[in-house]
C-alpha cells in the first residue's frame, strides 16, 4: 500500500515506519521540523515537512502522494511528563483540528482507509477531545479505524524503566500491533496488554 503517515518522527512513528517499509509499503512520513526530515528518510520513508495546521499545504501533500491509507499518529505532548497537564490544550487541538485537517486531506486524495491514534483511558482533562477525534475517524467515507493505545512504556516514552498502571502497552509491541491492524474493519481496535 501507499501509506501517508502523519507523525513518522514521533515515539511510535520511529518504530512503525521501518516496519511498514519492511512489509513492502511505500511510506510518506511527516514531521513538523526540517531538521527531522533526515531522520524520517533514515527510517525508510519519503519525508514530508508539514504542519498539520496548514490545511491547504497538508491537503496538497496528501493528494500529491495519493495514498491508499492515511495514518494519524500525531500528538502534541511535551518531552517532560510533568508538563503534560500544562500542554493539554495543544494536544486537544491536534486531536480536534489536526484530525479534521487530516481527514479532509485524506478525503481529497481518495484514500480508502484512515487510521488514527487514540487512547484507551479517560484523560484527566476529560473525554471531549478523544471523542472528537474518534467520531471524525469513524465517520470517514472509506474505512475509519480508531487505534486505542494503552499508555506507552519502554525506550523513549515517559515510562522507560517502570511500566505504568493499565491500560498500557510496550512501545515496540504497540508498533507491531499497529502493523497488524492495517486491514482492520471500520471501528475501534484496542491496543493494550
Amino acid at each position: 500500500m501507499r501509506i501517508f503517515l502523519a507523525g513518522a518522527s514521533g515515539v511510535i512513528g520511529r518504530r512503525l515506519t521501518p516496519m511498514l517499509v519492511e512489509a513492502g509499503h511505500l511510506v510518506a512520513g511527516t514531521t513538523r521540523s526540517a531538521t527531522r526530515a533526515e531522520l524520517v528518510r533514515g527510517l525508510g520513508a519519503e519525508p514530508v515537512v508539514i504542519d498539520v495546521y496548514d490545511a491547504a499545504g497538508l491537503r496538497a501533500a496528501v493528494v500529491d502522494f495519493a495514498p491508499d491509507l492515511v495514518m494519524h499518529q500525531l500528538t502534541d505532548l511535551p518531552d517532560d511528563a510533568a508538563a503534560v497537564a500544562a500542554r493539554a490544550g495543544a494536544n486537544r487541538r491536534i486531536r480536534e483540528e489536526g484530525t479534521a485537517n487530516l481527514v479532509a486531506a485524506a478525503r481529497a486524495a481518495g484514500a480508502e482507509r484512515f487510521l488514527a491514534q487514540s487512547i484507551a483511558w479517560t484523560p484527566a482533562a476529560g473525554n471531549e477531545s478523544r471523542e472528537a477525534l474518534e467520531s471524525q475517524v469513524l465517520a470517514y467515507d472509506g474505512i475509519g479505524v480508531v487505534l486505542r493505545y494503552g499508555q506507552f512504556y519502554g525506550p523513549g516514552t515517559y515510562y522507560e524503566a517502570t511500566p505504568p498502571d493499565p491500560p498500557r502497552i510496550e512501545i515496540g509491541a504497540a508498533a507491531h500491533r499497529t502493523l497488524a491492524a492495517l486491514d482492520a474493519p471500520s471501528g475501534v481496535v484496542e491496543i493494550v496488554e
